[in-house]
């Protein structure tokens, strides 16, 4: 068996995998104060609930965009499982059938993204991918990143008008009855959802003419069932993504 962690800026994801089968997996918040002994402790409760043994796994592969948990997630993982992870970064890039490009700034999420997009794929493509910040992630039919876009994430959105206002509350994201609302609830709803939508199809179709090719496109992340089912600009709908291309990473390491 072999072990996934994708540490994002909202969520910790992970997943246990056997051959292609993703097994099990989890979605937990991320709290960057959390120290090596509290993960542990809550990763130790996860396999025992599904009478896991961590000594069991084969590899674990980690990829982070928050450096203050990085370090920590290394250290939960050797104590757990007895390992070191392979964790995603510039050192094993070479190592990899895509090529990415400023390897010291593309996020390592986004790599694990390209890697499982362009498998998918098999030619060019697109990541959009709906977490904390919403990002697309541009493969060529080289497997070479050719660049990264990034706007706020839905959540993000909804968040900094709660915040950022004074009389705007915080909302659930959810399609609204039409794309205006008579209340305020319904109001924010359909500015954030119908807009993300509109923001979506035209970042593809810019894409699309930029590169004059015509792109699969693959959406992922938390929030990607809010926007996917508004759309025909998807080819897939994949909100396992990350953890997929992080086992084929682990796979060529």
């Amino acid at each position: 068996m072999l072990l996934t962690i994708d540490v994002g800026n909202s969520n910790i994801v992970a997943g246990v995998w056997k051959g292609e089968s993703l097994l099990y997996s989890w979605r937990l918040h991320t709290v960057a104060k959390k120290t090596e002994d509290e993960y542990g402790t809550l990763f130790r409760s996860l396999f025992q609930d599904k009478n896991l043994d961590p000594k069991s796994l084969r590899k674990v592969c980690l990829s982070s965009v928050v450096p203050s948990l990085t370090d920590p997630m290394v250290t939960m993982v050797e104590r757990f499982t007895g390992q070191s992870p392979v964790v995603v970064g510039p050192a094993i890039y070479e190592k990899l059938p895509i090529n990415v490009v400023n390897p010291y700034e593309v996020g390592a999420d986004l790599v694990a993204d390209a890697m499982a997009a362009y498998a998918t794929c098999k030619g060019a493509c697109v990541v959009v991918d709906f977490g904390t910040a919403l990002t697309f992630t541009i493969v060529d039919a080289s497997g070479t990143m050719q660049g990264v876009a990034i706007a706020p994430g839905l959540g993000t959105a909804v968040n900094a008008l709660s915040r950022d206002t004074a009389q705007l509350p915080y909302v659930q994201l959810a399609v609204p009855p039409a794309p205006y609302g008579k209340n305020t609830l319904h109001a924010i709803q359909a500015g954030v959802v119908y807009g993300y939508t509109g923001l979506v199809e035209y970042m593809i179709a810019r894409i699309k003419e930029d590169l004059q090719v015509d792109l699969q496109v693959i959406a992922t992340g938390g929030l990607c069932d809010v926007i996917a089912p508004l759309t025909r600009v998807f080819t897939y709908v994949d909100k396992d993504l990350t953890l997929r291309g992080l086992k084929l990473i682990a796979e060529h390491c």
